[in-house]
């Protein structure tokens, strides 16, 4: 794959969060990307029209002859499909796949030339990211796909990355921890916060400085609150206050103990 990565016809799999952001990224730099797949027509169209590139939901419609191929969809989905994905495709072209769980050696007896391209962050079709802050991790086949593929993210990013598949695996449960997990306790703080009629608004100053303080600090030093002196006071009150959703109540009861036993 000799030519000028601008040059290079990149096909994308999937339409999903990762690839609307990677693909507009992509295109706004001046990439050049000819079409989009995806099992959803409407999906597909939307992307496409945002990248100027052709569209299908049909897996045997997929160009053969492109230079490389981004595949961009739910694991299992990923794992289920490769092989049509692959087949009667360009043998020179380069197979990548985002997924932070999967490892590299998923292409293995299925594509020549491989690897990974894997952001971490969290994306939603309804937001413009920044690219340049985001990290790029990525692994291939051989030195030259290695190279051909930090050119290109270096081209949206300004921290790009080679990480084994083990390390990309501990990079993805750590980013569920830190993204999903934090999410999810703010969706939870916003069920609270509605059965008492005040708004989840109230909240984003204190989400906010939390975010900016592990800047400086590392999360540990970072911590606040009762259950890190472990008041037991204040955390009985708030598990009775809890009474009426087990569910919460456990949450709270196990983060509360692993706070406390991680500050001493």
């Amino acid at each position: 794959m000799m030519k000028n990565i601008k040059e290079l016809s990149i096909v994308f799999v999937g339409a999903g969060n990762l690839a609307t952001n990677v693909a507009k990224a992509l295109h706004l730099h001046g990439f050049h990307i000819t079409q989009i797949y995806s099992r959803t027509i409407d999906s597909a169209r939307v992307l496409a029209d945002e990248v100027k590139a052709a569209y299908t939901n049909k897996l045997d419609e997929i160009q053969s002859n492109a230079d490389l191929y981004i595949i961009s969809l739910k694991d299992s989905a990923f794992v289920e499909l490769i092989g049509e994905i692959c087949k009667n495709k360009n043998e020179e072209a380069l197979f990548v796949h985002t997924a932070g769980s999967i490892p590299m050696s998923i292409w293995e007896g299925y594509a020549k030339q491989y690897g990974v391209f894997y952001p971490l962050q969290t994306f939603s079709k309804q937001r413009e990211i920044d690219f340049k802050e985001i990290p790029f991790f990525i692994e291939a086949s051989t030195s030259q796909n290695a190279e051909l593929l930090r050119e290109i993210a270096s081209n949206i990013s300004d921290k790009v990355y080679e990480a084994t598949s083990e390390q990309r695996k501990s990079l993805h449960l750590a980013a569920v921890f830190t993204c999903n997990f934090t999410n999810h306790l703010y969706a939870l703080a916003a069920e609270l916060l509605q059965k008492y009629n005040l708004p989840f608004e109230a909240m984003l100053p204190l989400i906010d400085e939390t975010a900016r303080k592990v800047h400086e600090l590392t999360p540990k030093e970072a911590q606040t609150g009762p259950a890190i002196r472990y008041d037991e006071q204040v955390i009985s009150k708030h598990l009775q206050m809890l009474a009426d959703d087990e569910r919460k109540q456990q949450v709270y009861e196990l983060m509360s103990k692993s706070i406390h036993e991680r500050a001493k």
